[in-house]
């Protein structure tokens, strides 16, 4: 697979695991009682909250790896896994348990949570994003490293984009909508969740190739 093939790919499941249509109800909820300005800070605080935590996943996914002891086909088997718990639930327009606890929105529902938490964590930039982006920056140098971060500056730049027409959205497409959003996303990551931990056995069994 070529250098571009790769960071289409990880755009695709990066888009797709933060799946910020799922948020869009979280936010609306969040925010019914606070003015426009208010809900433009919050947006640009999540979206720059979002870029900080993943492009600082990129820069030390290697330190990470060797501080766990993990090799990066293992962590491929395990991050796969953790996309497919979370494309699973995202086919039942769910939120589900690697995004949010059922105490974590408890928390929620209580008005108790406000603003970055949970939205930018653990909500967009939770496990697995996080794992999605430590497995793409293990595979080059500088250059590599760099178009991960365009990468993720892109697919933030997004995310701003639809928590900032929140309202509108939320109007326009309602509840089925964006669940019908959030079941297309998911089907996009439950391949691309096979195709990781694939990848990740592999490695580990090089006999199953």
């Amino acid at each position: 697979m070529s250098g571009f093939q790769e960071y289409v790919r990880y755009l695709v499941a990066l888009t797709a695991v933060l799946d910020p249509f799922l948020a869009v109800p979280i936010f609306l909820t969040l925010t019914a009682s606070q003015g426009v300005r208010a809900r433009v800070v919050l947006v640009r605080v999540v979206a720059i909250t979002v870029f900080a935590v993943l492009a600082a996943s990129a820069l030390l996914g290697e330190t990470i790896l060797t501080a766990i002891g993990a090799s990066l086909a293992a962590f491929r088997v395990g991050g796969g896994l953790v996309l497919l718990l979370m494309a699973l639930a995202m086919l039942n327009a769910k939120a589900g348990g690697v995004r949010q606890s059922e105490e974590e929105a408890a928390e929620l529902e209580s008005g108790e949570l406000r603003g970055v938490v949970p939205l930018a964590v653990p909500l967009l930039a939770g496990p697995g994003a996080i794992s999605t982006t430590i497995i793409a920056s293990q595979q080059g140098g500088a250059a590599h490293l760099a178009a991960i971060i365009g990468c993720i500056l892109v697919v933030s730049l997004l995310s701003w984009a639809v928590l900032r027409a929140a309202y509108p959205i939320g109007a326009r497409l309602g509840t089925t909508g964006l669940n019908i959003a959030t079941r297309l996303l998911g089907l996009l990551l439950a391949a691309l969740a096979i195709q990781t931990m694939a990848e990740g056995l592999r490695e580990l069994f090089p006999g199953l190739a």
